[in-house]
């Protein structure tokens, strides 16, 4: 744990050196919080409440909530704090490792539970679930990373197989690597995905080209390619429903 001598100066030189916060909640605002969070609905806590209610609970004698103020202020937003790098956190001012795994074990459980979701059932009719998996697990990247949904003859998820980070091949080679994974696996059918870390979900046409190669091998080999989904923190598009597939 950080030294509180050092986290709330203003604090510590009224108090000869000793915080006056010491866990206890005089004002009641603790109770309040948790008064919400337990009653209330999704939206019951803003954005930096959610931040310093887990921060409290991990570090119960300090007040987590000009550190969670700060953090959203960095990062954005509630999803940016918890989808940040690990160490980004654990660097920023009152922070620590400690505060950091507490953040980043939310995200990674968001992720799995919403994974689960899209495993359950067939993916293109449970489509819904795997636009919040991937939004969850890629809007808020700042790289761009491409990846390869594999469905068997049911479309149920096979397997969610990560190309690589950076940007968007249109080498033959990476053609062939999503081709032969696919059949390696059995699939009966793909859908490609990356995203934008621009914000911007809107395809061009590297995108768009990409595609159609891939499309037509996956074709001479009896796969199909349903879709091309492109994730950015402002949405998503859709290149099937854009009619651009």
């Amino acid at each position: 744990m950080a030294d509180q001598t050092r986290l709330f100066p203003e604090q510590n030189a009224a108090n000869g050196g000793k915080s006056s916060f010491d866990g206890a909640d005089p004002s009641g605002h603790r109770a309040r919080l948790r008064k919400r969070l337990m009653s209330g609905g999704d939206d019951a806590l803003a954005d930096h409440e959610v931040i310093e209610y887990l921060l409290m609970v991990v570090r119960p004698r300090i007040d987590t909530k000009p550190i969670a103020r700060s953090l959203v202020q960095r990062f954005g937003s509630l999803a940016g704090v918890l989808n940040a790098d690990p160490q980004a956190l654990a660097l920023h001012p009152n922070m620590g490792e400690t505060s950091a795994a507490a953040l980043h074990i939310v995200a990674l459980a968001a992720r799995r539970l919403a994974r689960t979701t899209v495993r359950e059932q067939p993916v293109l009719s449970n489509w819904q679930a795997l636009l919040d998996y991937l939004h969850i697990d890629m809007a808020h990247l700042n790289v761009e990373r491409v990846r390869v949904l594999y469905l068997n003859s049911q479309n149920l998820l096979i397997l969610d197989h990560l190309v690589g980070d950076g940007t968007l091949d249109e080498s033959p080679i990476y053609t062939r690597e999503v081709i032969k994974k696919g059949l390696d696996v059995g699939a009966a059918a793909m859908i490609l995905v990356h995203n934008h870390p621009s914000g911007s979900p809107q395809p061009s046409r590297a995108d768009i080209q990409i595609t159609q190669k891939i499309m037509e091998a996956a074709r001479l080999m009896g796969m199909t390619v349903h879709d091309h989904i492109i994730i950015g923190r402002e949405g998503h598009t859709s290149l099937k429903a854009k009619g651009l597939i």
